[in-house]
């Protein structure tokens, strides 16, 4: 997916908010959790959780899976590659080789190289 600017202002409202930013902060680290262990972790309700996981989702930064009786929440890290890349796509004057140092793909952290 290529992100416009329209997509990318919705991405970068997702994490406009101090909860949302803790929320993904911790899937990034995790890998991803169920709903119920993220909510104990952060110290949130689950009506709080679910409000803010909303908001991530729609902006295209969560996704979840069923995973028998609970819903795993995992960072969206395509998107979350796709909303960088466009934010330095015009980086160094249009010579990409100047950045590599500064920015490199997002990957899961859960996830070995082969």
């Amino acid at each position: 997916m290529t992100v416009n600017i329209q997509q990318a202002t919705q991405i970068l409202a997702g994490l406009a908010n101090e909860m949302r930013l803790q929320i993904f902060r911790t899937l990034i680290s995790k890998g991803g959790m169920a709903a119920g262990d993220l909510a104990e972790s952060l110290g949130v309700g689950p009506s709080t959780l679910s409000f803010h996981l909303k908001d991530l989702r729609q902006a295209g930064l969560v996704t979840s899976r069923k995973s028998g009786r609970q819903i795993v929440y995992a960072a969206d890290f395509g998107n979350l590659n796709d909303l960088l890349e466009f934010l330095v796509d015009d980086c160094c004057g249009g010579r990409p080789e100047l950045c590599i140092r500064t920015v490199k793909p997002v990957s899961p952290c859960c996830k070995k190289s082969a």
